[in-house]
């Protein structure tokens, strides 16, 4: 699925975000100053020629090699379509090798972007990185704050953004396991003005990665694969031989295969038959690899689309029975699956996005929102696309610790980071793997039109975080509040 989240912005991570400066608010007449400008412009412009020309003249050469022109206009879209564009509010500090702004999206959240540029002129752009900017935590006291604290302090956010319908979903923390906040908000269908309930099943989007590498990792714990197995061993007759040669499990796993994504105009011609996981191999089988595989990292949805072969392969079953059967009922998942649209499934929500200007159920910000059907696929699998509920996925988080999914070993492999994703993070075999003001938390997040979710495992804390929407990138805003308030200080 089409997602801002491609970049992985599992917490604080490394992303491309596009600005729109506010005419009240000058950035430096310096040459990070004008690159910045310059950004704003040819992100917000949503042309390709535009963003090519500025990435051209003033992105460094050894970022290019690190992101190349075309994956970079890629992003430039994507991330043009999720958000909308920025309101710059303030320039924190400034020079000439790192400039931070603190910004506004158009839902009114709050980030703070470090544009880190060469030490010597004329300064090139070397990258940007955004963290989430918490509100309201001036007024909370110092120290560490209670439980009770918390869930006063979330509840009171959660009805301000309900109330500016910013978000739609269910929101769970648990401490130990044990929910200390579960609220439901807004609508499954909006429709016919049906409201979201505590158990009512999202969509994951990317998160069932996490169930992918998990089914992997089973594999390899009971010697049925090796990571450094490449894809021709278990799948002698796929169809790209030069990437089955090359590209391994590890690399698919930590998306430093050199694959890329099936958002094509393949996709979009097939969606309605994507039900099965090699209905998806013809989308992207013939191309070339962007890169030789451990160079370096590119989000790769194809990668786990073939893990998800390979698990067919090696397995059995179908990548949906083996799921079930080894992960689902094991940890006692009962209302997670990947649900055909067309399928009569009670206590589902229906995603929204306001990313088009199709008539629709208008938001209180006067957007309009309109339902995501045409815009994924029919059916969910390997790289993404699922449903689960909060509880469900509180139960996947304790089986997982337990240890009755995966032994110790291999739980630590699974979530343990191997790729470098920012000054934060690392991402590991499906998992995320970040440490935030000393605390490292472990989790994934999903999003497309209409689907937002994160779920994340702060291990030294002892809570879990379960924020799953169906509004565009509506995850975000409960799951930094979450994220602020306990690391609190």
């Amino acid at each position: 699925m089409p997602i801002l989240h491609r970049l992985l912005s599992l917490a604080a991570v490394v992303l491309l975000v596009c600005l729109a400066a506010a005419d009240d608010v000058k950035l430096p007449d310096t040459d990070a100053g004008k690159c910045i400008a310059g950004f704003f412009e040819a992100i917000n412009a949503n042309d390709q020629q535009k963003a090519k020309a500025y990435i051209l003249e003033n992105v460094a050469p050894a970022a290019l090699e690190r992101r190349s022109l075309k994956d970079r206009l890629e992003v430039y879209q994507d991330i043009y379509e999720q958000s909308g564009g920025l309101k710059l509010v303030k320039v924190l500090a400034t020079s000439d090798d790192k400039t931070t702004v603190r910004a506004k999206d158009k839902n009114g959240r709050s980030l703070e972007l470090t544009f880190d540029f060469e030490p010597k002129p004329p300064h090139k752009l070397l990258g940007v990185q955004i963290r989430p900017v918490a509100d309201g935590m001036d007024e909370l006291p110092s120290g560490k704050l209670t439980d009770d604290q918390i869930c006063k302090a979330l509840g009171s956010y959660m009805d301000k953004i309900v109330a500016d319908d910013k978000f739609s979903g269910v929101v769970l923390l648990a401490k130990e396991g044990k929910p200390i906040f579960h609220q439901a908000y807004g609508y499954a269908s909006l429709r016919f003005q049906v409201p979201n309930k505590l158990d009512t099943k999202f969509n994951l989007g990317s998160m069932n990665k996490m169930l992918t590498s998990v089914s992997i990792c089973q594999l390899a714990e009971q010697g049925k694969l090796s990571f450094d197995d490449p894809i021709i061993k278990h799948l002698p007759d796929y169809p790209n031989k030069t990437v089955a040669e090359k590209v391994t499990i590890h690399h698919l796993l930590t998306h430093t295969s050199g694959l890329g994504h099936y958002w094509n105009e393949k996709f979009r011609a097939k969606m309605p038959t994507l039900r099965t996981v090699s209905d998806f191999l013809p989308l992207f089988v013939d191309e070339s690899l962007r890169f030789d595989p451990g160079a370096r990292m590119l989000y790769s949805n194809a990668g786990y689309i073939v893990l998800g072969l390979i698990i067919e392969k090696v397995s059995g079953q179908t990548y949906y029975d083996y799921v079930r059967e080894h992960i689902c009922k094991v940890a006692g998942m009962k209302n997670t699956d990947s649900y055909e649209v067309d399928m009569v499934v009670p206590n589902l929500a229906i995603g929204y996005t306001n990313q088009s200007s199709i008539a629709g159920p208008q938001s209180k910000s006067g957007s309009v929102r309109r339902e995501n059907y045409y815009l994924h696929a029919v059916k969910g699998g390997p790289a993404g696309g699922g449903y689960s509920t909060a509880e469900d996925l509180l139960a996947f988080a304790a089986a997982l610790r337990e240890h009755r999914l995966l032994n110790s070993k291999y739980t630590t492999i699974a979530t343990t980071g191997k790729v470098q994703m920012g000054p934060e993070g690392k991402y590991a075999y499906g998992f995320g793997d970040f440490t935030v003001k000393g605390h490292r938390h472990i989790g994934h997040n999903g999003g497309a039109p209409g689907i937002s979710a994160d779920f994340r495992e702060y291990l030294d804390l002892g809570y879990t975080a379960i924020i799953l929407s169906n509004y565009d990138g509506a995850s975000e805003l409960p799951t930094r509040q979450i994220e602020a308030l306990l690391t609190h200080k």
